[in-house]
């Protein structure tokens, strides 16, 4: 849209304050605000990179798989492996750092610059996530103050019950590429079983958070069927990933905004980790990096990692090469060897059943999270005292820890807390 005769027009792709397309001749970016009449010269370009992959069919196991050639202790410090993609915060072509002590701008909250006339609210209107007192227009923008809107999928919150969990956009990326989904059912003996799925997209893939949307809607949906017939809730979680691997695939044979299919390069991709609690029974499921923590209701026992990521940093510390803390600092520690998509290698869920023994809280989250709280004590440390009674709370609390510490990726984290029946029988 154009905003002004009197200032230059843009020629520029893409908003450089939120990366939205544009159209030649816009003044204002109509997403976030931005001024384009006053657009610095553009940074280096920085893309993603996704290190290539064999294509289907071609039988090459992946790095670190049993034939593979697991690198010797002596050698080299190794390259991100064959069948990697990289993701995670070191992604430079998905955000731009601020300056050293400055702060990040948030471009959701970028004035409009239209001069803004305020309007007293009407009963039941959407108010200003600003000032929380101007009523917001058809185009997203505040009538009092004129800032942008959040887009509904930059901060989601959800509560059923006792489980709950939250999503944001973070502070560095342009869209959420996460997503979740929490739920209750009833199984063959009446008794509840709680889920969570969340899945974070692949930022260096296509559609990554139209993968994610559709790989944790499927899962969750999957589950819903199978548990009430009394399907075993391990066996139930095996079935809801393939499941939801199917649904990203079939969408790499989507044209893509009017594009020819990916063919498999650079398909849609994400990671995908979730928890059902059934029968007295925790059940964990995943692929790729997202991860589950354990935390006791009783601080003073350990707390426990219940993943194990499928990244090249896991696979030189299960090849002896680095330790946990050198691994996990390298800048290739988040070049995932697992994930869903059509580009994939053959899909391998993992699933572990728990049966605790103590009340606790489980933490299902994104590497946006638990980049910020990595171990299992320091992701202990980061849950407020009363997250086991108030799960969104401490749901909000996590992801303020995140944004906090940086936020350079999206956030997304789903509580669950876990009860034991006095029997000594784990309930939901």
């Amino acid at each position: 849209m154009n905003m002004s005769q009197n200032r230059q027009e843009s020629a520029l792709p893409r908003c450089p304050g939120c990366e939205e397309p544009l159209e030649q001749g816009d003044l204002f970016c109509g997403a976030c605000g931005y001024d384009l009449s006053a657009v610095p010269e553009p940074p280096p370009d920085r893309p993603t990179v996704a290190i290539a992959t064999p294509g289907p069919g071609t039988g090459a196991p992946p790095a670190g798989a049993p034939g593979a050639g697991a690198p010797h202790a002596g050698a080299p410090r190794a390259a991100a492996p064959s069948g990697a993609r990289l993701d995670g915060p070191a992604r430079s072509g998905d955000f731009e750092l601020a300056a050293p002590g400055a702060a990040a701008p948030d471009p959701r909250l970028s004035p409009k610059p239209a001069q803004a006339v305020a309007t007293a609210p009407a009963a039941g209107a959407k108010l200003c996530v600003a000032c929380r007192a101007g009523r917001v227009d058809g185009d997203g923008y505040c009538e009092n103050c004129g800032h942008a809107q959040p887009r509904e999928r930059d901060h989601m919150e959800q509560e059923l019950g006792s489980v709950a969990a939250v999503s944001d956009r973070g502070l560095r990326h342009h869209r959420n590429e996460d997503s979740f989904a929490v739920s209750t059912t009833a199984l063959p003996d009446g008794s509840a079983a709680v889920v969570a799925i969340v899945c974070d997209g692949v930022s260096s893939a296509s559609r990554p958070d139209e993968a994610s949307a559709a790989a944790a809607s499927t899962a969750n949906e999957s589950l819903l069927e199978a548990l009430p017939r009394g399907t075993h809730p391990q066996q139930a979680m095996h079935e809801a990933i393939v499941a939801a691997s199917e649904s990203v695939n079939r969408l790499a044979q989507e044209p893509d905004r009017g594009r020819e299919p990916h063919r498999h390069q650079n398909a849609p991709a994400c990671t995908l980790v979730g928890a059902v609690m059934a029968s007295g029974l925790l059940v964990v499921g995943w692929v790729g990096d997202s991860r589950v923590y354990w935390v006791p209701e009783d601080r003073s026992t350990a707390p426990a990692r219940l993943t194990e990521d499928d990244s090249w940093a896991a696979q030189m510390v299960a090849t002896g090469l680095m330790s946990e803390a050198e691994a996990y600092a390298d800048e290739r520690a988040h070049a995932i060897t697992g994930w869903l998509g059509a580009d994939a290698y053959e899909l391998e869920p993992h699933t572990v059943s728990f049966k605790p023994d103590r009340p606790g809280l489980v933490v299902v989250c994104t590497d946006g999270l638990w980049n910020y709280a990595e171990s299992a004590a320091e992701m202990a440390a980061a849950v407020p005292e009363d997250a086991y009674e108030r799960p969104l709370h401490g749901a909000r609390v996590l992801v303020g820890h995140a944004l906090d510490g940086g936020g350079h990726d999206n956030v997304t984290v789903a509580l669950l807390p876990f009860a034991v029946s006095p029997q000594g029988a784990g309930s939901a």
